[in-house]
Order: structure tokens, then sequence, then C-alpha cells
């Protein structure tokens, strides 16, 4: 099932998107750390534009 980003351009599965942000989520309340310097890399390493996952990971912090 996926999901299409307008302003990426791009359509990604819905439910990986999911399961990197439960993942970061728990990872963060493990060490008490804001998620946003996680969740970029695993962004752009699933080829959302690096644009987009700096935002992303800003709105996080």
């Amino acid at each position: 099932m996926g999901i299409y980003l307008p302003i990426a351009e791009i359509s990604v599965n819905i439910f990986v998107l999911l399961a990197m942000g439960a993942a970061v989520g728990f990872l963060s309340g493990m060490f008490g750390v804001g998620g946003g310097f996680l969740i970029t890399p695993l962004l752009i390493f699933y080829n959302i534009p690096p644009a987009i996952a700096v935002a992303t990971g800003a709105n996080q912090v």
C-alpha cells in the first residue's frame, strides 16, 4: 500500500514509514534524545530527497 508525497514527488510504502517511525520513537524514548538525528539518515537511505528528510527531521525535534 503506497502513499504519494506530492512535495517530494515520490510514492512510498506507508508500512515502511510507520515501522521507521516506531523504531525511531522507541530508540528515542530509550535514550532520551530527539528523533530528528535518527530519522533523517533513515529517510535518505529510503530514497527520500535530502531536503525533505532534513525538514522532516527538524519537525520532529
